[in-house]
Parts: structure tokens; C-alpha cells; sequence
């Protein structure tokens, strides 16, 4: 070997040497020992202090004193008290007086290792503590024994060192009372909504029955509500809700099955019975049960445990003024139930009304009608959001289009001014699916402005304006004015309102408008505090006026569009003249079932919705023939109510008129409204710039008019056929909505199209 290769041999054996020191250093501070020592260290600590922690917890002799409980005080916005409600509503049961299959159904939903577990779910439990350490709240699991020792031992707070004495306790409980007494304990404490606490006063709250009597079936619902009592009471549950505690419902049936407690044949035969509704509690009478029962659901939604606050020591306070509080009420009972005589119209049973006032500048709501009270109707009318808001929808459409910039299909900006085609039946231009609905009544319309056709709620204009704008687009505009996306289908039909939608959530999206563009959440709750320990404790609440979602000249614009209608449109025969300054929009939905009026005046937006509802099953029927009349629409009990209402309320004072940035629409001064074009067979470009022919009368022929073979809206040579934007030589899709979004009758259209007919919106 030569000295070169020596040489390398020595530099590499220098590195190896070099190398090997360096992990012998690393090798002598972290060897396999040392880090096992540590281990076992870390263990024996904890087990030690786990230990002392096991000696020094122990398990107190008395459960939560009841004594503890208060009342929860509701009190106007003056601070005079609306209701005091509270007592605990509880009754122990012995475990044998609960049938076996429906002590069963609590364990399938909450804890299938009930009877096997030493009391502690280790892994949950860990889980649960790290998302408390993390500020995540309730989460984890908890067995059986622990929310048996969490409900009658300690509090529902959510901590660290609370969570650790739940453990220690649930250790001994479970060796110390056995599995039957715990369930029982169990069953007997928890919090099922409706004020009941324990399994009897549920069984009662929710069925009308003793706990004896309560069905597989039955038990199984009342074990799903602990999941969540508020959410899941099938009374005051959203449709979202509804679909969670049926889900709930069949898991706890189904876990029956899976052990072997419930025959897969018998779990066939379940049917999910839909509880009872709730009784009033004592004091509740009238207005006064809606709006406690509206207080809850908001502060619930602000985060308030419920079996906190049904423990009581709250101190709520509405918006509600208690002197347009009784306005509203006398506005309804004056000017709709007065005319109501059930015993003689059977209709007039059928007729429901709920309104929600809203002062557009703090977003409280001043004043709520939501029916005749518990007992007698216990779903909120003014919150309902199952009924179609119709034609008081379309003001959103033009905000939608003006706030998009949107243009027709011939290029013109769209505004109170622009003109569109309002034959009736007029096909729709440009939408993925035909449609071509009627006007109300048939109504013929020529060449007309959008501000005339909202003044008369021409349908023709409206749907070809959603397709011009753009559904998904008018969707995103009415989601960010407050009303529910879920509800709507981004079909044709939903520029005729066909969605659901409640007056709460219409008040808001035009006391949005009434405010220049910033949104307004209308709230009912103002304050709430909670007595802690002897002190106050106040709760924090989001603010009802939030971000500007439409710019203040869209808002402002629209505001000054309404205006027309109520001084010579659709509401005019209820509303005009008033004293003070006015705008809103009428509405009627398909076959008469609802029937709208949303107003404002500088200081007060209120929307009034009247309702047809079978007393018998709930379901929606018409209101044709209330009151010994024909048809009711917007501008009749609802405008009605509303203009006797909102004078009362404004104490006959005149009121500042709107603070309005813009040039455009009825409350400046007008300029001539378009007509018809003399042009006989060609259809007029839409334009801002209005003919010199008279303002169009609508004529009501005796036989409704069908699109003719031809494909355009009407073959009489005098009579413009295309429209703004709906020339069938222009690309237009013939025919109407094949889907059908409301329920109505169907005709021909062109080239054998089925044409949706709706007749009664307006």
C-alpha cells in the first residue's frame, strides 16, 4: 500500500473516530434507559397524583340544591316586568315505574358500554379536557355516570379542574350505588326543554302521558332531546332540526337492535310520533307566550346553555315598546278579526296574521303579532318562515340588479326607469328553463317602466328582470338582506316569491333598505344578565346593525320606488294619504294562501303577513272568502292592518320624510311614463327614454289570454309583442317552468311546451 492510500486510510479512520464520539455523546444523554426512566417517572407521578386526587375528592352528601333555582324576570324596554317565569318542574320516578324498553333507549342513545364501563369513558374524557384547554366548549364524551354526577353533584361549567372532579366522583358513584341507580339518578335529572326536568314531567310535557305509558318509540324521542333539548323539540325545530332528531331517533332504535334489545321485526314497526304541543307556563297568556318563548331561542343562539338559564336568575330585556305593543294588537283585532265570524264562514277559522315591527336604527323589534296565544295557536306567526312572501320579493330583484350593475338583453342599465314588455304570459328571455307567467288576473300590460310595474306588480317584468340580473346572483342579494338561501330554489318562479320566507325576515330585509344599505338583523332581546354568586353578571350581544350590504343609493333608490306604491299602486287603497311618508310592496301568493303588506316610514318598518292554515292538521289552504269577501290580497286586510298600526304608533305625528341620495324613482319628481310603442309588429328596445303615447291602462279580458302559436306574447298587430328583453327572434326559449315551483294550472305553450301558470300572485 502506498503513502497516498495510508494517508486516506488515516483521514477516514479520523472521521469514523470523530463520528463515533459524537453519538456516543448524544447516546449518553438520551439512552433507551433514561427515556424510559422518565417514561415510568412521568406515569408514576401522575398516578400518584391521580391517587391523592382520588383521597382528597369526595363524594358530596347532597345533590344541587333546588332551592338554588330562581325565576327568569322578562321586562319591557321601559323596564316594567312582562313575565316572571320560573319553577322546577320535576318529579323522581322509581326506575321500575319506566318500561324497560325505554330505560333501554336512553343507554343505545347516550352510552352502549353503560353497563360494562367503570363509570369513566377515559378517552372522551381526555378529549373533552383538551378542547377545554383549547377554548372549544362541550366536547367529548361523557358515560352515563359522569352526566348523571355532572347533572345532580356539581355544576356545567366547563373546566379543568371541574372535569377532574367529575371523573374521581363518577369512579366511586359507580362503585359505590350500582348501575341501576345511576340510570335511574340519571334519567330522573336530566333537562329535556320545555322547563321539565326528569322523565315523568317530560313524559307529560311532551306526550300528555304518564312515564308508564310512554311507548319504545316515544322514549326513544325523549332520550334523542338530550342531545339537544332546544333545537330538537319538534314545536319549535327547524326543518334542519326536525331531520336531526329523526336521524337521532333511528340511531337509538337501531343500537337497540344492535344490542339485542329491540327484534330487527319490532324495529319495523316504530313509527316516529310527533309530540304534543307544549303547554303555556303559568303566566303566559297572549302575545307574552311568543315573545318569551322568541327571548329564549335568541339567547340560546347567542351561546346561553339552556339548562343554565332554565335554572333561572336571568334578567331579560325586550325591545318591545309596551305602547305599540298594544297598537298592534288593537290594529289586528280592528281592523282583521273583528270581520272574522267562524261560527258562520268556515274560512274565517282558517285565517292567520303574525307582524313584526322594527325600528330600522337600533334593529329591536318594537312590537311583535303572533297569533292568538297559547293555547289556542302555539306556532309564531311573525316567525314562520313557511308561507311564500310573493310579489314582496321583487323589490330584491331590482336591488340585485342595480347593485350588479346589471344590464337588459339589449344593453340598457336597469333602473326604476327602464322600460320591459308586461304582457301577460311574455316568455322569458335568456333562462336555462322556459317560463312565462301570467300577471294577476291576466292582466295585459304594454310597454311600462319598472317603476310602474312594481307600483302594479306586473309578473311578466319581474321574471324577465331575474333572468336579465341573474338567479344566483338575486339569491346572493336576498341571503345578505337576512332571508333564509336554503329556502330558495334558483328556479324562474322564485322572482314571484315562491320561497318561504317569515315577517320577521322580511321587516329586516327592508328595514335594510329603510337604513341606507346597512344591514339589519331585527333582535328582540336588548339585555340579559345573570346573578352569579350574588353578583350581575351581563351578557354580551351582538350588535342588530351590521355592515353595509347594498350601497346607500340602491337603498335609497328603492326606497323611493315604494313609495309609488303606496301612493298609486297595489297599496294605495289602504295607505294613501297618510300624514306621513310611506314606502312598501303588497303581496299574494298562489291561490290566495298568503297575503303580505311590508311598510316603512322613516322611523318604522312592520310587516304584516296573513296566512290561510287549516285548524286541523296545519296544513295551507286558501283565504278566498274571509271576512264574507273574495279574494284577499296585499292592499287588503294586511295593508289594512297595517296603516291603522303604524298611525297609532307614530302618535298621529307627520314625522321627518325620507333622507333619499338619489334622482330616481316615484319620490322624484316624474318624468312621463313609457307606453306602448305605436310600432305594430316590431318589439321596442328597452330604453329609459319614454314614448310619447298615453300611460297604459291594463285591461282584464274575460278569457285569459294563451301565448299564441306563433311563440310571441300576442298577435294583435297594435299591440307590441316583444318587449324588452323577450323577442322570441332574439334567441328567446319558449315555453314555461315544466317543474312547476307553486302549485297552479298548466297551458300549452309554444312548440308543445307546458306553461306555468300561477295565478293570484301580485
Amino acid at each position: 500500500m502506498g503513502r497516498a492510500e495510508a494517508r486516506r486510510a488515516r483521514q477516514g479512520s479520523a472521521r469514523r473516530a470523530k463520528r463515533t464520539e459524537k453519538k456516543s455523546g448524544i447516546r449518553r444523554l438520551f439512552t433507551w434507559k433514561k427515556i424510559l426512566g422518565a417514561f415510568l417517572g412521568v406515569c408514576l407521578l401522575g398516578i400518584l397524583g391521580f391517587i391523592g386526587l382520588y383521597l382528597y375528592v369526595d363524594v358530596p352528601d347532597d345533590g344541587n340544591a333546588d332551592a338554588k333555582l330562581q325565576s327568569n324576570v322578562y321586562k319591557y324596554s321601559d323596564g316594567k316586568v312582562l313575565a316572571r317565569v320560573g319553577r322546577l318542574n320535576r318529579e323522581n320516578v322509581a326506575l321500575n315505574r319506566i318500561p324497560k324498553d325505554v330505560q333501554r333507549s336512553f343507554v343505545a342513545a347516550e352510552n352502549k358500554t353503560f353497563y360494562q364501563d367503570s363509570g369513566v369513558d377515559l378517552k372522551g374524557t381526555l378529549r373533552g379536557i383538551f378542547n377545554t384547554l383549547r377554548g372549544q366548549g362541550k366536547q367529548g364524551g361523557s358515560t352515563i355516570t359522569q352526566q348523571y354526577v355532572k347533572n345532580y353533584y356539581l355544576s356545567q361549567e366547563q373546566t379543568v379542574s371541574r372535569k377532574l372532579q367529575e371523573i374521581v366522583i363518577s369512579l366511586k358513584v359507580d362503585n359505590k350505588l350500582g348501575k341501576d341507580k345511576i340510570l335511574a339518578g340519571y334519567i330522573n335529572t336530566s333537562y329535556y326543554g320545555r322547563g321539565a326536568y326528569g322523565i315523568q314531567a317530560a313524559a307529560q310535557a311532551y306526550f300528555r302521558k304518564d312515564v308508564e305509558k310512554l311507548t319504545v318509540s316515544e322514549g326513544a324521542y325523549l332520550a334523542s332531546l338530550l342531545q339537544a333539548p332546544n333545537q330538537y323539540d319538534w314545536t319549535l325545530a327547524s326543518p334542519a332540526g326536525k331531520k336531526r332528531v329523526q336521524e337521532r331517533w333511528a340511531y337509538t332504535l337501531n343500537n337497540m337492535v344492535e344490542m339485542h334489545w329491540l327484534s330487527p321485526q319490532e324495529r319495523a314497526k316504530q313509527k316516529f310520533e310527533i309530540p304534543k304541543d307544549p303547554k303555556p307556563l303559568p303566566g303566559l297568556t297572549g302575545q307574552s307566550s311568543y315573545l318569551v318563548t322568541e327571548a329564549k331561542k335568541e339567547l340560546f343562539a347567542q351561546g346561553v346553555d339552556e339548562k343554565q338559564f332554565e335554572a333561572g336568575g336571568w334578567t331579560v330585556t325586550l325591545g318591545i315598546d309596551r305602547k305599540k305593543q298594544k297598537d298592534l294588537e288593537k290594529a289586528v283585532q280592528r281592523k282583521l278579526t273583528d270581520d272574522l265570524d267562524p261560527k258562520t264562514r268556515k274560512v274565517d277559522a282558517d285565517a292567520q296574521l303574525g307582524a313584526t315591527s322594527v325600528d330600522p336604527k337600533t334593529g329591536h323589534i318594537v312590537a311583535m303579532y303572533g297569533g292568538a296565544g297559547y293555547p289556542k295557536h302555539y306556532t309564531n306567526n311573525a316567525t314562520r318562515a313557511d308561507y311564500q312572501p310573493a310579489s314582496t320579493f321583487k323589490p330584491l330583484i331590482l336591488a340585485s340588479a342595480m347593485e350588479n350593475n346589471a344590464t337588459t338583453t339589449n344593453a340598457v342599465p336597469i333602473t326604476p326607469n327602464t322600460v320591459y314588455d308586461g304582457h301577460n304570459r311574455r316568455p322569458v328571455v335568456g333562462g336555462d328553463i322556459p317560463f312565462a307567467p301570467p300577471n294577476e288576473d291576466e292582466a295585459q300590460y304594454g310597454n311600462i317602466s319598472v317603476q310602474t310595474a312594481t307600483n302594479n306588480s306586473v309578473n311578466a317584468v319581474f321574471a324577465q328582470m331575474g333572468a336579465d340580473v341573474g338567479l344566483d346572483k338575486v339569491k346572493q342579494t336576498a341571503v345578505s338582506l337576512g332571508m333564509d338561501g336554503s329556502r330558495m330554489d334558483v328556479k324562474p318562479a322564485m322572482t314571484l316569491g315562491t320561497m318561504g320566507a317569515s315577517p320577521l325576515q322580511m321587516a329586516g330585509a327592508y328595514a335594510t333598505l329603510d337604513n341606507h344599505g346597512k344591514k339589519v338583523t331585527p333582535t328582540l332581546v336588548t339585555g340579559a344578565t345573570h346573578s352569579v354568586n350574588g353578583a350581575e353578571v351581563k351578557l354580551p350581544l351582538k350588535d342588530p346593525v351590521g355592515d353595509q350590504v347594498l350601497s346607500r343609493k340602491t337603498a335609497d333608490t328603492l326606497t323611493s320606488v315604494l313609495t309609488g306604491v303606496v301612493n298609486d299602486g297595489t297599496a294605495s287603497q289602504a295607505v294613501k294619504n297618510t300624514a306621513y311618508s310611506a314606502a312598501g310592496k303588497t303581496g299574494t301568493s298562489d291561490d290566495d294562501k298568503s297575503a303580505w303588506f311590508v311598510g316603512y316610514t322613516p322611523k318604522l318598518v312592520t310587516a304584516v303577513g296573513m296566512f290561510g292554515e287549516s285548524p286541523k292538521g296545519g296544513a295551507q289552504v286558501t283565504l278566498k272568502g274571509t271576512g264574507g269577501g273574495g279574494r284577499v290580497n296585499g292592499g287588503g286586510y294586511p295593508a289594512k292592518v297595517w296603516a291603522d298600526y303604524t298611525e297609532a304608533a307614530l302618535n298621529g305625528s307627520p314625522g321627518p320624510d325620507f333622507d333619499l341620495d338619489t334622482n330616481l324613482g316615484a319620490a322624484v319628481p316624474p318624468t312621463p311614463t313609457p307606453t306602448p310603442s305605436d310600432t305594430p309588429s316590431t318589439s321596442p328596445s328597452p330604453s329609459e327614454k319614454p314614448s310619447k303615447s298615453p300611460s297604459p291602462t291594463p285591461s282584464k279580458p274575460s278569457i285569459p289570454p294563451s301565448t299564441p302559436p306563433s311563440g310571441r306574447p300576442s298577435d294583435d298587430p297594435s299591440t307590441p309583442t316583444g318587449g324588452t328583453s323577450s323577442d322570441p327572434t332574439n334567441g328567446g326559449t319558449q315555453g314555461g317552468d315544466a317543474g312547476g315551483d307553486t302549485a297552479g294550472g298548466t297551458t300549452a305553450g309554444p312548440g308543445g311546451n307546458r306553461v306555468n301558470s300561477m295565478p293570484g300572485f301580485n
